[in-house]
């Protein structure tokens, strides 16, 4: 049985790039493990963790800005391959002896790269015409010495540098990025022909090894876990309970505002597919209460919040012998604190996941499986797992459910209304996207839709049905495109398919006379819209 850790791992030192999880992200495509390391990291500190290979991500700063995110130059020294991108092949050049030039022409977006001779990294891409994705102003004038120069753009003179002799290598460009045509082959380069790792971190050896650790933590304890019906949540669940059984107990809060249908699909897949201990907590006419009135979203959040703490905690004191919390707290929760500046502590932990708020005289240990898994890894474990597709591929879902999707006060009314109308919504565009899952094989080819909803403002409009003036609600389509909710732009849905969804719903749901289709991209505005 293997442990719980990986025996081998690349380390990305992040400065701050807009890419840095995107480059572990991809390092794990190729069954590698890889984890996001501050760039302050000391080389002795580095060297504890015994990473295979070191990545150097990139980052927004100049590197002779006075507070350039800085790192210790011994790392280029230990032996351990190393390849820079962007920020940091500069700052491998400037550590080295070489220079980085103020240009007065940036690169950002495609280039052309023309490559100069052999090369290790680009062995197998072509010599001429690869187009490359970059995003700087500066960039590296002249190689350290014992570095071969194995390409450049128009305006990049060393766009790859090479040093095989130290396992050295760096690129000005970003092969991280889809952009980057040749950028999978330039990383597999990388990880196989210069580090020799091994890709068998598959998420078949992922399960053996958390349920081995999970099973060493709890021992013969008791867990418990809140259970929301969403992916993260799921997956704990469903991890958790391979490793110890019955000794894990879910508690499903229920506080009225999830989309139609999910309540019963919670109920029915934990206890009658997985046969897991689950407490179904009815707590809809007490949220009710407490939302009457309410309009503002922040108070809307906070009352749902503290509420479903409430409702937790007094299940949890009911179950007797329960020392561990389990939750779904994921790697981006970790690695994307607010508090975070550019070079900082990549390891900080967002406030809502670790202040907890426990009653006087409660304490659970925490028990978080999923804290160094992305959100595409967290759905191929759940079908590892044996999820069902639905709940595995379950849309971005916000905690206060449809309160945050109804703009104003919270209502029985409205929330009948915002049920139904968004439950046509997903009935079309899941079929839209199965039609084009269908056609491209691609679960999010380039026209599918990643996350789509209804939203009931607090307006009416008039309308005309049948021979009668009508005053009614109208609803809002939203759709986005988009691989991470950092960005999104709205769905360039075919006109049958939104025209179909403005049929239904408003011959389906009584009170509904309009339809209209926000047509906004992030940024300017957010995906949801409260």
């Amino acid at each position: 049985m293997q442990t719980s850790a990986p025996k081998q791992f690349v380390a990305v030192l992040d400065f701050g790039a807009q890419y840095g999880q995107l480059i572990a992200r991809r390092v794990r495509d190729h069954h590698v493990y890889s984890e996001v390391v501050p760039c302050d990291v000391s080389a002795s500190e580095l060297a504890a963790m015994a990473p295979a290979a070191i990545i150097l991500s990139g980052g927004p700063a100049s590197v002779y800005a006075p507070d350039a995110p800085d790192m210790d130059a011994a790392i280029l020294d230990m032996g351990i391959p190393v390849l820079g991108l962007c920020y940091g092949e500069q700052i491998m050049a400037t550590k080295l002896g070489g220079s980085v030039a103020h240009t007065d022409k940036g690169e950002y977006g495609p280039a052309t790269l023309t490559r100069l001779g052999s090369s290790v990294l680009l062995d197998g891409t072509p010599q001429e015409g690869q187009t490359v994705w970059m995003s700087h102003r500066d960039s590296v004038g002249e190689a350290p010495a014992g570095f071969m120069v194995t390409a450049r753009t128009e305006t990049c003179p060393v766009a790859c540098m090479e040093c095989p002799s130290k396992r050295l290598f760096a690129t000005q460009f970003h092969p991280e990025v889809r952009h980057t045509a040749y950028g999978a082959k330039v990383l597999d380069n990388f990880l196989f022909e210069v580090c020799h790792l091994d890709p068998s971190w598959t998420m078949d050896n992922i399960v053996e090894e958390k349920v081995y650790a999970i099973r060493e933590q709890v021992g013969d304890k008791k867990v418990i876990l809140a259970l929301s019906g969403g992916v993260d949540s799921a997956v704990t669940a469903a991890l958790v309970h391979r490793a110890v059984g019955d000794q894990l107990t879910c508690v499903f809060v229920n506080h009225g505002m999830l989309r139609k249908g999910e309540p019963e699909s919670v109920e029915r897949v934990f206890t009658k597919e997985f046969n897991i201990p689950l407490v179904h907590v009815h707590a809809e006419e007490r949220y009710a209460k407490l939302l009457a009135g309410v309009t503002e979203p922040e108070e809307k959040r906070h009352i749902i919040g503290t509420q479903f703490w409430n409702e937790f905690f007094a299940e949890a004191q009911k179950l007797d012998g329960v020392e561990f919390l389990a939750q779904g707290t994921i790697y981006p929760d970790i690695i994307e604190s607010g508090a975070r500046k550019t070079g900082g502590k990549a390891s900080t932990i967002k406030s809502h996941h670790n202040l907890i708020p426990f009653p006087e005289g409660v304490h659970f240990d925490l028990i978080e499986p999923l804290d160094h898994f992305f959100k595409d890894e967290v759905r191929a474990l759940g079908t590892v797992l044996g999820l069902p597709a639905e709940m595995v591929y379950r849309q971005p879902f916000p905690g206060p459910g449809l309160a945050i999707r109804i703009i104003g006060e919270v209502t029985p009314e409205k929330l009948d209304l915002l049920k139904n109308a968004d439950a046509i919504v997903r009935e079309e565009l899941d079929a839209y996207n199965a039609r084009l899952f269908e056609e491209t094989g691609e679960r999010n080819s380039e026209h599918s839709c990643w996350q789509y909803f209804a939203v009931l403002p607090d307006i009416r409009s008039v309308g005309v049905m049948g021979d009668e003036r009508t005053y009614g609600h109208p609803i809002i389509v939203r759709a986005v495109e988009s691989s991470d909710a950092m960005t999104a732009d709205w769905a360039k849905l075919p006109y049958e398919v939104l025209a179909n969804i403005s049929r239904r719903i408003v011959d389906e749901v009584p009170g509904i006379n309009r339809v209209a289709y926000d047509i906004t991209s992030k940024p300017p505005a957010t995906i949801e819209w409260e």
